[in-house]
């Protein structure tokens, strides 16, 4: 029996999870609204891509490879085809958009347009079953007190969560590409003038945001097993709530809006009811919006007419 302080800790673990795969969808919303101030709706559907690669790619090699080296080639070929379809979306339905000086509306309508194709693809595709990735890994206590649990996939699942979102962090202030993504950000047409090569710059930006969405779904599938083609749609819409808790088009943001999301949700499904763990999502989205407009790491940004 589980007493008060194991619940929350357990339930501390689990949301922290949770909220880092949030928060990975959510880098993915930041970044390129940050770039082009585009809210990206066809994303939550790329993340629903990637763990349909990760279980086809799991399931074609798994008599040769299994457990984790399986699964790492798995989420490897999976973010490979998610950052594929990420930086076509862009230069076939956004670009011709962007560079005709179109309104954000255009761009907004195209993003649900390319949302629904692909989600409708997938789903006659797979003929709109859900499958079960199986991915036969052992997972064993490494701490136990009490009632409590922390397991070897919990570690993991966590460290590889936190590197790649220090490893981001430090590629946008350290790297070449990360500095061009900033100065983009701040002004497009200068960065034309000074030599950057702006579309390519976005191409990488939603390259890296679709393979990080294909990690968060790979690590997904090992967790929480089912895999189908409507996962996106609630997913894409928690991980754009976080990264609108965080402050839309801020990095820190998006993982802080994450983590947060994640940590509500578990603490607010074990104590007073699964059935209203997404009114904790919008709700504290709404709240959070009324005290802090911006978000909580968000700034204000004045428009040059």
């Amino acid at each position: 029996m589980f007493t008060i302080w194991e619940l929350i800790l357990q339930q501390t673990v689990n949301g922290l999870i949770l909220g880092s795969f949030y928060a990975l969808v959510a880098l993915g919303y930041s970044m390129v609204y940050g770039i082009i101030k585009l809210l990206n709706f066809a994303h939550g559907d790329i993340f629903m891509v990637g763990a349909f690669i990760c279980f086809a790619t799991f399931n074609a090699i798994s008599p040769a490879f299994f457990g984790w080296s399986g699964i790492l080639i798995s989420i490897l070929a999976a973010m490979v085809v998610a950052g594929i379809v990420g930086y076509l979306t862009q230069k076939l339905a956004y670009r011709p958009l962007i560079e005709a000086g179109a309104p954000r509306l255009s761009l907004l309508i195209t993003a649900i347009g390319v949302s629904l194709i692909i989600y409708n693809a997938v789903m006659v595709i797979t003929g709109s079953r859900t499958f079960f990735f199986q991915s036969g890994l052992e997972v064993s206590p490494v701490i136990q007190a009490g009632e409590f649990r922390l397991t070897d996939m919990q570690i993991i699942l966590l460290l590889v969560s936190a590197t790649l979102m220090a490893g981001l962090t430090l590629m946008i202030r350290k790297t070449m590409v990360g500095k061009a993504m900033r100065a983009i950000a701040l002004d497009r047409d200068t960065c034309r003038l000074m030599g950057i090569n702006v579309n390519k710059i976005i191409g990488v930006t939603f390259f890296i945001g679709s393979a990080l969405a294909a990690i968060a779904s790979g690590m997904y599938n090992i967790l929480y097993v089912n895999v189908s083609f409507s996962m996106g749609y609630m997913f894409g819409i928690k991980a754009f709530t976080a990264a609108v808790i965080g402050g839309i088009g801020s990095i820190p943001g998006a993982m802080l809006g994450g983590l947060l999301l994640g940590l509500l949700e578990a603490m607010g499904t074990q104590f007073i009811g699964s059935q209203w763990k997404d009114v904790f999502a919008f709700g504290m989205l709404i709240i959070i919006l009324i005290f802090r407009p911006n978000g909580l790491m968000g700034k204000t940004e004045i428009e040059r007419m």
